[in-house]
């Protein structure tokens, strides 16, 4: 995800980073709201600059914040592809941390 933030234009990326920290913060990011459709606790945050930018994070858990996803935005609403991304990645997280679990036997 690291890739695709760097991609967005300059004033994107540094905004990203911007309402990154404020989430690691504690607080919430000035433009944002929740995306049921990806998965519980996974929320969206609204970059505008130029053009519109978004960031799926969810932070949730104590370890720290997931960014799952982020891409420019094209059209008023977020693309079926761009969800399932962020869907699958979602269920990768939860997969990952389900197998670092203290006293899970490794096999």
């Amino acid at each position: 995800m690291r890739r695709e933030v760097r991609a967005f234009a300059k004033d994107a990326r540094r905004r990203a980073g911007y309402e990154l920290y404020r989430v690691q913060q504690g607080l919430a990011p000035t433009d944002s709201k929740p995306m049921p459709s990806v998965g519980a606790g996974v929320r969206e945050i609204r970059i505008h600059t130029d053009q519109e930018h978004r960031v799926i994070y969810v932070a949730k858990f104590d370890e720290g914040i997931y960014v799952l996803h982020a891409f420019e935005k094209k059209t008023r609403k977020t693309t079926r592809e761009d969800i399932d991304v962020a869907a699958k990645r979602l269920r990768d997280v939860l997969q990952d941390r389900e197998r670092r679990k203290p006293g899970r036997a490794r096999g």
